[in-house]
């Protein structure tokens, strides 16, 4: 009797220790999934224009002090970090509002800020593409002017800009490479302002040389962007958009939903990231970079540690 009931402790215990084992294997499973998860490499991407260059390896610097592996893609053009998101290859960039609401989902309605935030939020979900919170820099498109000429003439407007080509229309104007095709460029912006440019009106090149041509006064007038630094390190007029053709463009982090998902913290600790940036503090940044010629990593850094977002 004795040996029986030691051969069935015996054999409970047996079954116990292989069901703990077989308990504890689950657990190790679970936990090197939740790590591997975790550890994932976080590929950030960015576009190939000072601020975006700047927000991406901001970002970068700031989840790699939390812990992350971080690849950072920058350089791209929109469309092509767009097509990185949809195809998995990004998983964090830097959006903007209206560039998402016109060029990718081709919304031609015309919305107050918070609405094409909420737009934008809810179609590129559809997709797995999740909206945080935006950061209060809203870089959008304006034409620009040397400031000499602007207080020489009494320049303030576009519409004045438009009125003063069509008294001299061997006028130059300087775009970047995007605009001149883009769904929410220049076309449309023809159709409100009720000018037309022909194409030896025309030169494209890349944003950063717009400045220097207006600087030098190479140029008549052309688009920038009104968070760049250049505007007033350079003496140049931006000048009001008085129809209201440019849309809100509220820069966002966008992240992909799963990889949200793998990494529960990271949505709370990029909304951390965008409540820190405004339009003065990107000008100023900004202006370092393209004036001052700082490194892209040294202002990053810097405004990492002044906002007590990394030591």
């Amino acid at each position: 009797m004795q040996v029986s009931i030691s051969r069935a402790l015996t054999g409970r215990v047996a079954r116990w220790m292989r069901g703990l084992g077989a308990a504890c294997l689950a657990l190790g499973v679970m936990a090197a999934s939740a790590t591997a998860a975790q550890a994932a490499t976080l590929t950030i991407g960015g576009k190939n224009f000072t601020e975006q260059l700047i927000l991406s390896e901001m970002t970068a610097q700031y989840l790699r002090s939390k812990g992350y592996d971080v690849e950072l893609k920058n350089g791209l053009g929109s469309v092509v970090m767009r097509q990185g998101m949809e195809s998995n290859q990004l998983d964090i960039v830097w959006e903007y509002t209206g560039t998402s609401l016109i060029v990718y989902n081709k919304v031609t309605e015309k919305l107050d800020p918070q609405q094409t935030y909420e737009r934008v939020k809810e179609l590129d979900g559809k997709i797995g593409l999740v909206w945080l919170n935006p950061s209060t820099l809203n870089n959008t498109y304006a034409f620009a002017v040397p400031g000499k000429i602007a207080r020489e003439e009494g320049l303030e407007t576009v519409s004045q800009l438009v009125e003063k080509f069509r008294a001299n229309p061997k006028m130059q104007f300087a775009f970047d490479m995007e605009f001149v095709g883009r769904s929410d460029g220049l076309e449309p912006m023809e159709a409100l302002y009720d000018f037309h440019l022909e194409r030896r009106n025309i030169k494209q090149m890349d944003p950063g040389l717009v400045y220097t041509a207006l600087r030098n006064e190479q140029i008549d007038a052309g688009l920038v962007y009104t968070s760049d630094g250049r505007n007033k390190g350079f003496d140049l007029k931006v000048l009001a958009d008085d129809k209201g053709f440019f849309p809100a463009y509220a820069a966002t982090p966008v992240v992909r939903r799963e990889v949200l998902d793998a990494n529960p913290k990271l949505a709370d600790e990029l909304n951390a990231l965008a409540a820190k940036i405004n339009d003065e503090n990107m000008r100023d940044m900004n202006a370092q970079v393209d004036i001052d010629h700082r490194s892209v990593s040294q202002v990053a850094s810097e405004f990492l540690k002044q906002e007590g977002l990394a030591q």
